[in-house]
């Protein structure tokens, strides 16, 4: 994880950032270029590898000093931070209130919060305006809609088994909405709309793991009974779900962003809730344990025995190569046992995922992990590998550390 962590790091605040970020415009921000997902997800994501590695000692200066990545790592966060429709009248160059904008919040604040001390107090400002803003949009929706009374939904599958968004599950887009909300409790425990965050984190980790024999559970978690609350579901009862119109095991392993709470919460000494367990055992004995049918006749799991390779029973449309999708989950999963009664162990799955990773890295020496466009074919491919580096070093260093684990859940 180190390595990792400190290859990606290198090369997004290295030559990544001397690519794109080439003057201060008359304001004394950088450019960000746009406002959408390429211009402020993807520096967001390259902030949140940085500070980690910084603030960890994980960075490796050998192509750039620390002092100097801190201050490219301080550019992106004040410009992110100050382009937020919260903090910026300019509709030209705004962002904020998208679809997805929660997410980019959430890493852009917790970078920031990570690098708190080195900040001035415009943007300290200006990180606390940004996630209030979203996180209290979140607040608006119900148990059938995101935000408001329309519009985005929680939901693939309704609770009358009308099929919403056919192929589409919800779950991604609930967990990083429900990323936001987390952070900004964490951050921010005496703010007055903590304890409507807190409820709204805890619903929509519920929607976005919910399954259809939730919807006649009794359980209750962190205070909300399934059976009464939810209003549909986004995975099949085994564990598995649909995005992009297919079985999608990438789509799987996106529950990381449910597992991410353990640190958010565990970075200021607090339980995260329970709710972000929810359905993981499942979720990951059908990675590593159900079988799937083989075009040729016989099954296989979608992980394949002693091997980093990954089966997708319908195919994979973004690519060839996503070692550390599967290795980052694993790692997670296992902090948090949560392959209990699940066999082989998620340590032993990690071991085999991310060595292929580091197989990948070892190819380059800026510290990059991908060559050809086809091996993933996401723009900011870098930089979500960046970001799941710096999310799960930050969960394995509160799990294993000198003051013992700090990684709760109540």
């Amino acid at each position: 994880m180190t390595a990792v962590l400190a290859g990606s790091a290198r090369y997004l605040i290295g030559p990544w950032y001397a690519a794109n970020y080439t003057h201060y415009l008359p304001d004394g921000y950088i450019d960000l270029k746009g406002t959408d997902e390429r211009a402020v997800r993807l520096p967001a994501m390259a902030a949140v590898a940085a500070t980690t590695a910084l603030v960890t000692d994980t960075y490796d200066p050998r192509t750039l000093s620390a002092a100097n990545a801190a201050v490219r790592t301080h550019n992106l966060i004040r410009t992110l931070a100050a382009r937020h429709r919260a903090n910026n009248t300019n509709t030209g160059n705004r962002w904020g209130g998208g679809w997805q904008t929660a997410l980019w919040a959430y890493y852009t604040a917790l970078a920031g919060w990570l690098f708190w001390d080195q900040l001035d107090a415009t943007t300290r400002d200006h990180l606390v305006a940004m996630l209030v803003w979203e996180a209290d949009r979140l607040t608006t929706g119900n148990s059938v809609h995101l935000i408001g009374t329309s519009g985005d939904q929680l939901y693939m599958t309704r609770r009358n088994g009308t099929v919403v968004t056919p192929g589409d599950s919800k779950a991604e887009e609930d967990n990083w909405s429900a990323a936001a909300l987390s952070l900004a409790a964490s951050m921010m425990p005496s703010h007055p709309n903590t304890a409507r965050w807190t409820r709204r984190n805890i619903e929509l980790l519920l929607a976005a793991a919910a399954r259809p024999a939730d919807l006649t559970s009794s359980a209750s978690i962190n205070g909300i009974r399934l059976s009464s609350w939810l209003q549909g579901t986004n995975i099949a009862d085994d564990g598995t779900l649909e995005n992009h119109a297919r079985l999608h095991p990438l789509y799987m392993v996106a529950f990381d962003q449910s597992l991410y709470q353990g640190f958010v919460f565990g970075l200021a000494n607090r339980a995260a809730p329970r709710a972000a367990l929810h359905n993981i055992n499942r979720t990951y004995a059908a990675l590593v344990d159900k079988p799937f049918p083989l075009p040729g006749g016989g099954t296989s799991p979608i992980y394949r025995v002693n091997s980093a390779e990954i089966y997708y029973p319908e195919g994979n449309d973004w690519g060839t190569h996503f070692p550390f999708y599967f290795g980052n989950f694993d790692l997670l999963v296992s902090l948090t046992r949560q392959d209990q009664g699940i066999s082989p162990s998620a340590a032993e799955w990690e071991r085999l995922h991310n060595n292929a990773q580091l197989s990948l890295m070892s190819r380059f020496t800026d510290g990059r992990t991908y060559g050809a466009a086809e091996e993933n074919t996401y723009y900011g491919r870098e930089h979500r590998i960046g970001a799941m580096a710096g999310q799960t070093y930050l969960t394995l260093f509160l799990a294993r550390n000198s003051t013992g684990n700090r990684l709760r859940w109540t």
